[in-house]
């Protein structure tokens, strides 16, 4: 009997097993492009994918204006690109100029933030219950590594997330993690579509950029040719260990009382006190992630004072933030005690 091989499942094929149109056809989704290929390719196949429905995909691009006429230029194509696809183009840009002297992860960092604060508001805009990224396999890699050298916890190993809560009526929901970028050239390619290349990826101030261009070719050439498939494993199981400690911590929130966006008030009873060091210290850390307070100078150690003042009979403590912790009694309280009362 002849044999034919296996097809090989294409762009299309792969993102409809991740995110099946069923889901979101009936609602608006709103696509965050920049223009380079990961985004455009997760426009085109939604596009490609949505049989109909009562909902609508829209699209969104923020300009960092980070690169001067070629930031401009990325939100150009941005819109035309939209446009030809009959669909809506929301727009916005921040609200800074790049000084040559600022550059670096501390910038990534805040031209992130203000991308996510603009997709908010646009979601809001309209009505979109999900905002969708282009986040791919490789990117996911990348982050692993990156926690891993600057140290991390399990919950950091997981990765990023597949989904989370955005505002209270929106989730933002990243599709392509399980996808490769050689998966997505290719599906390009097979259109004819056009995309943009952001030059500044190749900038080696910045530590991704380092991450993809050295170190992960470093580690492929001279000790694993697999290693990202290792790194995603890692993602895998951590992301499952994970899941298995909120369980357990998941019945004991209710002993918190939360003050508003500023303040907690937590009864540390026994049955918080009989919890082994690593489960009490990943229960503080899920009460500061509720609250949407740094937690990146939140060192191992910083973790393991604040775990042993909610075991000690009084004190107080200033954690970064700052937060201001104190304990009296059964009862420790967090506040944030920045100098405008807000973290």
């Amino acid at each position: 009997m002849q044999r034919f091989p296996a097809m090989q499942p294409t762009f299309l094929d792969l993102l409809q097993q991740s995110w099946p149109a069923r889901e979101w056809q009936e609602v608006t989704v709103l696509v965050a492009v920049s223009g380079g290929a990961d985004s455009v390719a997760l426009l085109r196949g939604l596009k490609e994918m949505k049989p109909g429905g009562a909902g609508r995909l829209s699209v969104a691009h923020f300009n960092h204006r980070l690169r001067g006429e070629e930031s401009t230029a990325d939100a150009a194509f941005v819109a035309e690109l939209a446009a030809s696809l009959g669909l809506g183009c929301e727009v916005g840009s921040a609200d800074w100029e790049l000084d040559g002297a600022d550059c670096g992860d501390g910038l990534e960092a805040a031209a992130r933030d203000a991308r996510y604060q603009f997709l908010k508001t646009a979601a809001d805009r309209v009505g979109a219950r999900f905002v969708v990224t282009a986040h791919t396999a490789d990117d996911q890699a990348e982050t692993i590594l990156h926690r891993v050298i600057r140290g991390t916890g399990i919950a950091g190993l997981a990765g990023i997330p597949r989904t989370r809560p955005l505002t209270a009526a929106t989730t933002l929901l990243r599709p392509m993690l399980a996808l490769r970028r050689s998966e997505i050239i290719e599906f390009l390619q097979s259109l004819g579509q056009a995309y943009r290349e952001d030059a500044s990826n190749g900038d080696m101030r910045f530590t991704r950029n380092r991450l993809r261009h050295e170190l992960l070719p470093l580690l492929a050439r001279e000790f694993n040719p697999q290693v990202s498939d290792a790194l995603l494993r890692l993602g895998s199981l951590a992301a499952e260990a994970q899941a298995t400690i909120q369980q357990q911590i998941e019945p004991l929130l209710q002993h918190g009382e939360v003050l508003g966006p500023d303040a907690i008030h937590w009864h540390c009873c026994s049955k918080l006190l009989a919890l082994s060091d690593y489960l009490l210290r990943e229960l503080l850390s899920h009460v500061w992630r509720e609250q949407n307070w740094p937690l990146q100078a939140m060192t191992h150690e910083k973790w393991c004072d604040l775990a042993a003042l909610a075991r000690s009979d009084a004190g107080i403590r200033t954690f970064p933030g700052p937060i201001l912790a104190q304990k009296q009694g059964e009862w420790l309280l967090l506040t944030c005690a920045n100098s405008e009362g807000r973290c």
